[in-house]
């Protein structure tokens, strides 16, 4: 159940995203903007082949690394100007709320010793 919760979360987070990445500057829009795009879709992928996977650890070390990136994609996002600052709030909250589920979901497995994660 918990791994449909964040599979519903990086979907929310990425409709968000759709509505702010628009403002950037047109400059940017093949550039950070498209990395940050690219980096959303590569999120929800992890969490769905987390998902379908016995040995999650890799896998779950892969989500870790690129939840990282995305944050600082969006924070580099905001510290050039694309981002206004409540945007940059409301955005690091999904992306604090996905980490904490990552987080939960790493713990659980590691309690029930599913997935051959140490």
């Amino acid at each position: 159940m918990e791994d449909l919760k964040i599979r519903r979360k990086c979907e929310d987070m990425i409709a968000y995203g759709y509505v702010v990445l628009p403002q950037f500057p047109k400059s940017e829009r093949h550039v950070l903007n498209q990395e940050i795009r690219n980096s959303m879709w590569s999120l929800l992928r992890l969490i769905i082949i987390c998902n379908k996977r016995y040995f999650k650890k890799t896998t779950m070390q892969d989500l870790d690394a690129e939840l990282d990136l995305l944050r600082s994609q969006v924070r580099m996002a905001q510290r050039l100007g694309y981002l206004s600052f409540k945007s940059y709030e409301v955005w690091s909250r999904h992306l604090d709320e996905i980490g904490r589920m990552v987080g939960g979901w790493f713990k659980s497995l590691q309690e029930r010793g599913a997935g051959n994660v140490a």
